[in-house]
């Protein structure tokens, strides 16, 4: 099976830092300093509390795949959401299986797939 190349992503001053760790393979999500509470994606103001201070702080990697829905196009791929062993969940692109043996509740493990041109990678996710 073929994995689609996903476009490069276009960074801006606020998520610069995250498409940096990105090359390094490092997946950052946000904690709050105060409550100890992550977030995705990674913002300088905390979704859940104005208390504390918000860190970029590496995810470990790890996660179970929460919804998916698989686009049976001329390239099919399977689109997610992953919930982070974090807490966190994000919408990503499970790559590098077999679709049809997707369940909900399967652990998966963070890998990049390189964008087109030589853009910064993409997090998507394997089953482990």
């Amino acid at each position: 099976m073929t994995d689609r190349i996903p476009p490069s992503p276009t960074p801006d001053p606020s998520t610069l830092r995250f498409w940096e760790a990105a090359r390094e393979g490092k997946l950052l999500i946000g904690r709050n300093t105060r409550t100890g509470q992550a977030h995705y994606p990674p913002r300088p103001i905390c979704p859940f509390s104005d208390e504390g201070e918000v860190e970029w702080v590496q995810a470990s990697g790890r996660g179970t795949i929460y919804s998916f829905s698989i686009m049976r196009a001329k390239l099919p791929y399977a689109i997610a959401y992953v919930e982070l062993a974090e807490g966190p969940r994000m919408m990503t692109n499970i790559i590098g299986c077999d679709f049809d043996a997707l369940r909900i509740g399967q652990e998966v493990r963070l890998v990049f797939q390189p964008s087109e041109g030589d853009g910064y990678p993409v997090p998507m996710f394997s089953p482990v």
